[in-house]
């Protein structure tokens, strides 16, 4: 499953299944055979694909949507589309110049936005990621300044209320966030509450937001609302465009996009 998830990103008629999946709740296998003309047993490729990259859920005949409470494992999440991940954290590390002051989020793409940053001169960093603090721990010329609180287990971020009260302090030039999801409306979610208190701090006390979502956050769904894109992000960094719906309400909102595509 690791290697499949890292070398294949996702095909059109595979979102094009996630977002069928999405209007109807589910979906047959042998209704995706005959809607995008495959055989079954193609379609049913499709589905385990997106099933182990935690898009879609299998069910008995065919595939409905993930849970909304629960996200993907941290593992898995770090392998999901990384092509398209790490050439968002190229292109969003090639706009932050150096002597900038940075809040770094939680997130697999900030954590490659880390890795690109790193031969950045005078970064000041604040991060509640202890992975991130580690990836820039051996610049030279960085300071990296990490929140105390509480670690989570499974993916080294720190939160809690001590958390909250450091990032307080703090007015910095760019936020570099990551969120769970994005639905078509524009609307911003993520699964922790918690991390919901902490985006909206930084998100307040950030001079411009940057928003790092790959092409898997686009109408996935999760419990907590974090906010509106066209209240808090000043740019979307992203590996495709967005669709069609999202991308009327980026533009009504004079939204800047950055597609970190193929070619770029």
């Amino acid at each position: 499953m690791r290697q499949a998830m890292h070398d294949n990103k996702l095909t059109l008629r595979q979102r094009e299944i996630v977002g069928l999946v999405e209007q109807q709740g589910f979906v047959a296998i042998e209704a995706l055979a005959r809607s995008f003309n495959i055989t079954q047993q193609t379609a049913r490729r499709d589905v385990n694909h997106l099933c182990e990259a935690g898009l879609l859920r299998r069910y008995h005949g065919g595939a409905g949507l993930p849970s909304t409470v629960e996200n993907i494992a941290y593992e898995a999440r770090q392998v999901l589309n990384l092509e398209g991940k790490r050439r968002i954290a190229e292109l969003v590390a090639g706009d932050i110049p150096d002597h900038a002051s940075l809040f770094l989020t939680l997130g697999t793409t900030t954590k490659e936005a880390a890795r690109a940053l790193a031969e950045h001169k005078g970064l000041r960093v604040i991060t509640n990621h202890l992975q991130i603090a580690g990836l820039l721990s051996s610049c030279k010329d960085a300071e990296i300044m990490v929140a105390g609180g509480t670690v989570r287990p499974l993916d080294a971020g720190v939160t809690g209320e001590m958390t909250l009260d450091f990032f307080r302090n703090f007015k910095v030039d760019y936020a570099i966030m990551s969120i769970s999801g994005i639905e078509p409306d524009g609307a911003l979610f993520e699964f922790d509450y918690r991390e919901v208190r902490l985006l909206r701090i930084i998100i307040a006390n950030a001079r411009r937001v940057c928003l790092l979502a790959d092409q898997t956050k686009f109408g996935r769904h999760a419990l907590v609302r974090a906010g509106h894109i066209a209240e808090n992000i000043d740019v979307l960094y992203t590996d495709i465009p967005p669709p069609r719906t999202l991308a009327a309400v980026l533009a009504e909102h004079d939204i800047t996009v950055r597609v970190a595509d193929d070619d770029a």
